[in-house]
């Protein structure tokens, strides 16, 4: 049996796929009541399966008349994917969030899982043996990761 949060998420990307349009909008309360949920699971669902990692942007609006507006990102070419990449990582990543994100870019078929564990093992914060790679502090190793992450996504993307 189907969790919820998939069941929930499996039917928004079909209203995606039903539709020309690359954004669909919805009511938070009437999806709720649809799937016999609180809106706090559609929520749940929004930021675990429709971030901008996956592709997607929300905009959200609460409130009696509320709103739910769920855009698909659509890139023109590989620099602009290439620049929203970039965007995803920032200035600095903890290894655990460039884990995360190289999760999120092989759930959505963006990257192998081959090519996600090689990123993986070249940004890891320690080698085999336990010893701390770079020979940097923390903040430093941080930046150091999201220039090389940045470097990885972009050279896949181009391929």
């Amino acid at each position: 049996m189907n969790s919820l949060t998939k069941v929930i998420g499996d039917y928004i990307v079909t209203l995606f796929d039903d539709s020309e349009d690359s954004e669909v909008v919805l009511s938070r309360k009437d999806l709720a009541r649809k799937f016999g949920c609180v809106p706090s699971q559609i929520n749940y669902v929004l930021r675990s399966r429709f971030s901008p990692e996956q592709g997607f942007l929300i905009q959200s609006q609460r409130g009696g008349h509320g709103f739910i507006r769920i855009m698909q990102l659509r890139f023109a070419d590989c620099d602009e994917y290439a620049e929203h990449l970039e965007d995803l990582v920032g200035n600095a990543v903890s290894e655990q969030d460039a884990r995360k994100l190289l999760a999120r870019l092989q759930e959505r078929e963006a990257v192998t899982p081959r090519e996600r564990l090689m990123a993986e093992v070249a940004l890891r914060n320690q080698d085999e043996n336990g010893r701390a790679l770079f020979g940097l502090p923390a903040y430093k190793r941080d930046t150091m990761r999201a220039e090389l992450l940045k470097k990885i996504l972009v050279s896949l993307a181009m391929f």
